[in-house]
């Protein structure tokens, strides 16, 4: 049953590092959750509202608390263990709301920080900015941020300078989050300092991965076609996207690899089947990360076929849903200025 739990204050109900299976919902008082801040070391202190709750993506997903839950002032909490939480997520409405309003909330708050990284690399390099982002969240055991800044570069750069790098330093963030969680794990082998060069490991080899790699076998297969890709072997990289796909052995694979499909299908100039198969996906997953990306292709298509009135329209829904991130707004801006010079 869940139990109800009074704390003094100056109290800690747990430290960041800590691992624990419960989940928290403050019923009075105040607590604050104190972290560092990515980018400049400085303190963080998120404040929690009575109702909201705290402590569930650490319980849920068995890592490491990312925070100290300091008690301000005398407060109480009702602590729940995972099946509890998740029999009453189950049966209330109200409570998947409200964690649907804090981890986007989360989410927008790291969106902003890779902004502003990305934001301080723009007059250099952008494309090197996002892939010094995921080597910077990768040193700190930032997996799933790591993960994230890597595969945007894939996305946004398919045949960049970096592309080998970032295709294995993602296999390696998933692999190291599965086995180890946020904040674990061994140091990575291979973060440069300085670009990495030219003459880097030739992708054909990432197909030979050693099964201690950590990764499900959908999960290699998805980053060696993502690695074809990245070889301008489109064809190939559509079957094996397809295959993934058809399969339906892992969901969040197959979600990835249909968005991978129209890319290979737009990459390919066929744009009819390009518009068809994103506008499926975007229907079909709505709250789908890739969602804007999607879009963008679907625009991209139709400027292809010259059709620029329709281009127009999604490059211009795609700014209106903030947050847009740097790589992808740039993009589009850039679109737009080309459909102007079109006109």
């Amino acid at each position: 049953m869940p139990k109800a739990i009074t704390y003094k204050a100056n109290s800690v109900i747990y430290f960041r590092g800590d691992v624990g299976d419960k989940i928290y919902i403050l019923k009075a008082g105040r607590i604050s959750l104190n972290s560092n801040d990515i980018e400049t070391g400085q303190d963080i202190h998120d404040h929690i509202q009575t109702g909201e709750f705290f402590g569930v993506k650490s319980a849920m997903g068995k890592y490491p608390r990312e925070e100290t839950a300091l008690v301000l002032t005398d407060a109480s909490v009702i602590a729940f263990t995972v099946p509890e939480f998740e029999q009453l997520v189950a049966t209330n409405t109200r409570v998947i709301m409200k964690m649907l309003k804090v981890f986007s909330n989360q989410l927008r708050r790291m969106h902003a920080k890779v902004s502003s990284l990305l934001a301080q690399e723009e007059e250099s390099d952008p494309e090197e900015g996002l892939y010094r982002i995921g080597e910077y969240y990768l040193r700190k055991k930032e997996y799933s941020k790591a993960r994230y800044a890597f595969n945007k570069y894939l996305t946004y750069y398919p045949a960049g300078r970096f592309h080998q790098d970032a295709n294995k330093f993602a296999q390696t963030a998933e692999a190291y989050l599965l086995k180890y969680g946020t904040g674990k794990g061994p140091a990575t082998a291979g973060l440069a300092t300085a670009p990495p060069s030219a003459a880097a490991a030739s992708p054909a080899g990432n197909s030979a991965r050693d099964s201690s790699s950590g990764l499900s076998n959908v999960a290699q297969k998805y980053y060696d076609a993502v690695s074809t890709f990245s070889q301008q072997k489109y064809a190939e990289a559509l079957a094996a996207f397809k295959r993934i796909a058809e399969s339906r052995d892992d969901e969040e694979y197959t979600v990835k690899s249909l968005f991978e499909i129209g890319r290979c299908l737009y990459t390919m100039g066929q744009y009819d089947a390009s518009i068809r198969h994103f506008t499926g996906f975007v229907q079909r997953y709505p709250g789908s990360p890739d969602l804007k990306d999607a879009l963008f292709y679907v625009g991209q298509s139709y400027q292809r076929k010259g059709e620029t009135e329709r281009a127009g329209s999604f490059y211009s829904k795609i700014l209106s849903m903030e947050p847009v991130e740097d790589g992808l707004k740039r993009k589009v801006q850039k679109a737009i200025r080309s459909l102007e010079q079109e006109a």
